[in-house]
């Protein structure tokens, strides 16, 4: 199949699915750090929400990182409303996979975050991620604060400047601010302290990312 390198899909809005007007059913704590999915959440964390392929192993780097309150899995980016991940997995939802990250910020910067981010999956790859393949598997950041656009915009020229130079094409990774959010169902959740020996499909380039001061 053919690499697709657009930075954002243009999905079809007559012909998405609908969607429903209520969230679908999913947990309320976190299987591994036992604190609540859904805000509120504690006054001074950040949310970020990144998108790198399946969500099953992209959101198992983020719980395992110092000053992390939170971790959920979710679809973003897209149209439909409320959406199912069998929705999400036709490609005509535009929705990718996505991690929300609830953090505190004075413990883990946004250029330590970001670093994982980007060293975690190869962020040239459009419309794909490794043998993923589809707008759901896209590499995508969702701001929610000025702060967090600025370190975002940083730190992929930085890193779009090293790949460049080692032969990797342009960084295709969607950034923009954070629209709705909707939980992913609850099996989802944590996928992978559930269940250890399943799909990861988290992969880098190999290439270290610096970390940006902002």
């Amino acid at each position: 199949m053919p690499l697709m390198r657009r930075s954002r899909p243009v999905p079809d809005a007559e012909s998405a699915p609908e969607g429903r007007p209520d969230p679908i059913t999913t947990a309320t704590t976190h299987a591994v750090l036992g604190t609540p999915l859904h805000p509120p959440f504690p006054p001074g964390y950040e949310q970020l929400y990144l998108a790198m392929g399946c969500f099953w192993g992209a959101e198992r780097i983020f719980w395992q990182l110092p000053g992390i309150y939170v971790t959920a899995v979710g679809y973003a980016g897209g149209i439909t409303l409320n959406p199912t991940y069998d929705e999400v997995c036709t490609a005509r939802t535009g929705h990718a996979e996505t991690v929300l990250v609830v953090y505190d910020a004075s413990v883990l910067t946004h250029g330590a975050l970001l670093r994982r981010f980007w060293e975690g999956h190869d962020p040239t790859q459009g419309m794909r991620q490794g043998n993923d393949i589809g707008p759901q598997y896209r590499s995508a950041c969702y701001w929610t604060s000025a702060a967090q656009e600025e370190s975002l915009l940083e730190s992929r020229e930085a890193y779009q400047a090293i790949l460049l130079d080692k032969g990797f094409p342009p960084v295709t990774t969607e950034i923009a601010a954070a629209g709705p959010f909707y939980y992913a169902e609850a099996y989802h959740q944590q996928y992978l302290a559930k269940n250890p020996s399943g799909y990861c499909g988290i992969g880098g380039t190999g290439i270290s990312c610096p970390e940006v001061s902002s």
